[in-house]
C-alpha cells in the first residue's frame, strides 16, 4: 500500500461539528489508516549514512559541541533523539487511550462520538507498537521519563476531566506532527523514521480534529474559574511532555560530556526557535478557546512554546 502525502492529513484540518462529519471521519480512517507491518521492512538492514531525524532537529545542532562532534557521533545522536521522543510518544499514547476510553465510558454506543474514540484508541495502540519496533530497529535505549514525571501522569490520566483530556492530547500531538512532518520530507533521514512519520501524521490529522471539537464542546458555557485552571494544568502537562522529548542521557549514550551537552543544549537558540514555530497553530486554537491565560503563556514560555 502506499502512503498518501500529507496534503491528505491537511484535508481533516478543517473544523467539524455535526455527526455527519463525524461519520465522515469514521469512512475516511478506513481508506487512511496503515498497517506498519506492510509499509515498514523491519528485516532491512539499517543504512549507515541516515540520520534519525532531520539535524535541524537536534537539539545540538548550531552549536559549538555540533560543530565539534564527528559525523558518526552526529548520526549517532539523531537516532538517540528520534529514539526517546518515540518512546516519550508511547508514554503519552498509553495516558491518551486511558483518557479516550474514560471519557467514553458512559457513551451512547451508537453514537458516531464514540465510534471515532475506539478508532483513535486501536490508531494509537499501532503508532505505539510502530514506535515500539522503530526503537528496537535502531539499537536504542528505550527512555522513559523521570520518576516524578512518570508518577505526576498516573494522577493526571485518572483525573483529569474532559477539556483537560482533549487539551493535552492534542498539545502532544500538534508539537510532534511538526516535527514529523519536516523528518517524512527528510532525504538524509532513514526510511524507518519516515515512513512511520508519514503514517503518524495522516492518521493523527483526525485525532487532532477530533479533540479540537471535544474541547469546544467540554468549554461550552464552562465558568472562568474552570476554564482558567485547564488552562493552568494543560500549559503545565505541556511543558512536562517537552522537557521530557529528549531524555538527558541521550547525551553519555553516544560519548559526549553529558554536562556540556546539556548546557548548550539548554542554550541552543536554534532549536528553541523551531519549538515556537511548531506551536503557533496550537497557541492561536488555545486562544481562541480561551485556554491561554497569563499563567499559562509564562509556562509555555520556560519551554519555549511560546
Amino acid at each position: 500500500m502506499t502512503i498518501l502525502d500529507d496534503r491528505a492529513a491537511i484535508q481533516f484540518r478543517q473544523s467539524i461539528d455535526t455527526d455527519a462529519e463525524l461519520e465522515r471521519l469514521l469512512d475516511s480512517a478506513s481508506v487512511l489508516s496503515y498497517d506498519p507491518d506492510n509499509e515498514i521492512d523491519w528485516q532491512a538492514p539499517l543504512d549507515p549514512t541516515k540520520y534519525g531525524l532531520n539535524p535541524q532537529w537536534s537539539t545540538l545542532y548550531g552549536t559549538r559541541l555540533w560543530d565539534e562532534m564527528t559525523e558518526q557521533q552526529r548520526i549517532d545522536l539523531t537516532r538517540h533523539e528520534v529514539g526517546s521522543i518515540m518512546s516519550t510518544g508511547i508514554w503519552f499514547e498509553t495516558m491518551l487511550q486511558s483518557m479516550v476510553l474514560r471519557s467514553q465510558y458512559s457513551a451512547d454506543y451508537g453514537d458516531p462520538e464514540f465510534r471515532f474514540a475506539l478508532v483513535e484508541i486501536a490508531d494509537e495502540c499501532r503508532h505505539s507498537l510502530m514506535f515500539s519496533k522503530t526503537c528496537t530497529k535502531l539499537g536504542v535505549p528505550h527512555y522513559r521519563p523521570r520518576r516524578l514525571y512518570h508518577e505526576l501522569a498516573r494522577g493526571f490520566r485518572s483525573t483529569a476531566n474532559g477539556e483537560m483530556s482533549y487539551a493535552a492530547i492534542l498539545v502532544a500531538e500538534e508539537v510532534l506532527d511538526v516535527m514529523q512532518r519536516d523528518w517524512m520530507r527528510g532525504d538524509d533521514v532513514l526510511e524507518e523514521v519516515r515512513t512511520s512519520s508519514k503514517i503518524h501524521v495522516v492518521e493523527e490529522a483526525r485525532h487532532m480534529k477530533f479533540a479540537r471539537l471535544q474541547i469546544k464542546e467540554y468549554l461550552d458555557g464552562v465558568s472562568k474559574p474552570r476554564r482558567h485552571a485547564a488552562a493552568f494544568v494543560v500549559s503545565v502537562v505541556a511543558a512536562i511532555i517537552v522537557d521530557s522529548l529528549v531524555n538527558k542521557r541521550v547525551y553519555a549514550n553516544v560519548g559526549l560530556n553529558a554536562e556540556r551537552a546539556i548546557a548548550e543544549a539548554k542554550a541552543n537558540i536554534h532549536h528553541q526557535n523551531l519549538m515556537r514555530m511548531s506551536c503557533v497553530h496550537l497557541m492561536d486554537f488555545l486562544s481562541e478557546v480561551g485556554l491561554l491565560t497569563p499563567t499559562s503563556m509564562r509556562i509555555y514560555r520556560t519551554v519555549h512554546m511560546l
